[in-house]
């Protein structure tokens, strides 16, 4: 990447559950090697005792080194295996310094799918970026564990960021580089779950803002779920949609226009080897990082 630019990709790479695995996470790696990412977020990443980590397979075969870290729960309603683990994982370019793994819950859900799953926040701090990966309960119908899954990612993010994003007045910016959260959310954008998170509805007087990359600098749709051009995705009776975001800091710009959201285009989206990659297309998002150091 250029000096001073950051280089995210965001993906749900597609479950154990999906087709073709071993041909899709070649899609995947060539992706990652066409694209030059800085930091590349995954959902539906798995590991057991006996199946290597797949996030972990993928950084292996990349012509460029990756350090990559995962944090998964039991998936108890797929997998007897006592094991296996099912979450989120983050590649960067850079060391990653430290990472912390959130449950998100709800535990009393009603809904089995939702129990049977510990729908995760996984946050990597690496070169001095605080990057967060995450997946929401994934029914049309759970928009209610969505609202109060974006609450706990918001909580989670404010209480690790600490006193980094409080401004400090008109004419003195913030010098730090803004949160980025990424993920499949399962939520459109005029989701009650991702209009609180852009700052458009409140919740029990509750506020918050997150600056969703594909509506400063997107064109078109968007759409990260398609099946009329997905035979994955087709698997599914749902209609086409825009699921997977990447959400970079606040409205107020930062020292050297830090965390300034440059672009934001699809990846993963057309195949590079002869299948899909996943039944999700990516996002992929160019962003302002004037400290980028050298990798």
């Amino acid at each position: 990447m250029p000096d001073g630019v950051l280089r995210v990709a965001q993906l749900n790479a597609g479950s154990f559950l999906e087709p073709d695995w071993e041909e899709r996470r070649h899609e995947i790696v060539s992706w990652i090697d066409h694209l030059r990412p800085d930091v590349v977020c995954l959902q539906e990443i798995w590991q057991s005792d006996g199946s290597a980590n797949t996030a972990g397979s993928i950084a292996d075969s990349l012509a460029e080194p990756m350090a990559w870290v995962f944090g998964g729960h039991p998936a108890k309603g797929f997998s007897s295996d006592p094991t296996f683990r099912f979450g989120s994982a983050v590649l960067s370019r850079f060391e990653i310094e430290s990472h912390t793994l959130f449950d998100l819950g709800p535990a009393d859900a009603a809904d089995p799918i939702v129990r049977s799953i510990g729908w995760e926040l996984l946050h990597a701090h690496t070169a001095g970026l605080d990057v967060f990966s995450t997946h929401l309960a994934p029914a049309p119908s759970h928009g209610v564990y969505r609202v109060a899954q974006v609450r706990a990612i918001d909580a989670h993010i404010r209480r690790i960021r600490g006193s980094a994003d409080d401004l400090r007045g008109f004419g003195m910016p913030r010098t730090t580089m803004p949160s980025i959260l990424c993920g499949d959310f399962n939520a459109e954008p005029d989701s009650d779950e991702i209009r609180w998170l852009c700052g458009l509805t409140s919740f029990e007087g509750d506020t918050t803002f997150h600056q969703d990359a594909w509506r400063v600098a997107g064109e078109g749709p968007g759409l990260t779920q398609d099946w009329r051009d997905n035979y994955i995705a087709a698997g599914l009776n749902v209609h086409r949609k825009r699921i997977d975001y990447v959400f970079v800091g606040d409205p107020f710009l930062r020292e050297g226009n830090a965390g300034r959201v440059l672009s934001a285009r699809l990846g993963f989206h057309e195949p590079r080897t002869g299948i899909a990659a996943s039944d999700h297309r990516g996002v992929v998002v160019d962003i302002a990082w004037p400290t980028r150091p050298s990798a």
